[in-house]
């Protein structure tokens, strides 16, 4: 499937698929969707109601890495132990990789983006002192892990391309995988997958969304 990169509303990169008509990332701006979504309203929040200075997270889409960079740098900034598991069926590649800008953008290490996207699949390495990766090449129905995530970053395409990804059974797995009072964040907002996280047990906020969405959600399991 064809893949291109694009320049999004805040200057960094995303990758588009013409065939889907969709993007890895919000046109609005890649960058500013992630940090909204991801870093101030999952990381910052879990680490805020918990104190906890170790810290499992599961990725669900690794796609760029633009999450895992951006996590790999609060974790310097928090002093917190993290270690990430980021799950992509279809790995970007060594040429898609070179394009995206986020160290630039950022003004941070291309050696640690760079790294992220080198190290081998399956094998947990360390990017910094701070911050182990793991990357898993696998589809998400294949996820069996129980108890074993403070935080899920749930980064799959919408429900338009996939809405397998947003209906109870998936929901149950991402309940399943995180400890208790552990947090899922998502830049969905639809009502159908709000139901979905609310009867497998979540406690679902909406949440102001990042530019351009109005909305967002975060699921806690208690």
């Amino acid at each position: 499937m064809k893949r291109e990169i694009i320049t999004t509303g805040d200057g960094s990169v995303s990758i588009y698929i013409p065939e889907l008509d969709e993007q890895y990332h919000s046109k609005h701006g890649a960058i500013n969707e992630a940090i909204h979504v991801f870093i101030k309203m999952g990381l910052h929040h879990y680490a805020e109601i918990s104190g906890d200075t170790n810290i499992a997270i599961l990725e669900i889409g690794f796609g760029t890495g633009l999450n895992a960079f951006l996590t790999q740098i609060e974790s310097e900034n928090l002093k917190t132990q993290i270690q990430y598991t980021g799950v992509e069926a279809y790995p970007v590649t060594v040429s898609e990789t070179s394009q995206l800008n986020y160290p630039n953008e950022l003004n941070a290490s291309q050696e640690n983006f760079n790294k992220m996207h080198e190290i081998p699949w399956e094998t947990m390495g360390l990017i910094t002192p701070h911050f182990g990766l793991k990357k898993e090449q696998k589809k998400f129905s294949e996820i069996i892990d129980k108890e074993q995530f403070n935080i899920i970053y749930f980064d799959a395409f919408g429900s338009r391309v996939h809405p397998e990804m947003w209906v109870e059974s998936t929901f149950s797995t991402m309940y399943n995988a995180l400890k208790q009072n552990g947090v899922l964040v998502t830049y969905a907002a639809k009502g159908s997958a709000r139901r979905a996280m609310e009867t497998v047990g979540f406690k679902v906020e909406r949440l102001p969304g990042p530019p351009g969405k109005r909305e967002m959600l975060r699921a806690t399991k208690k």
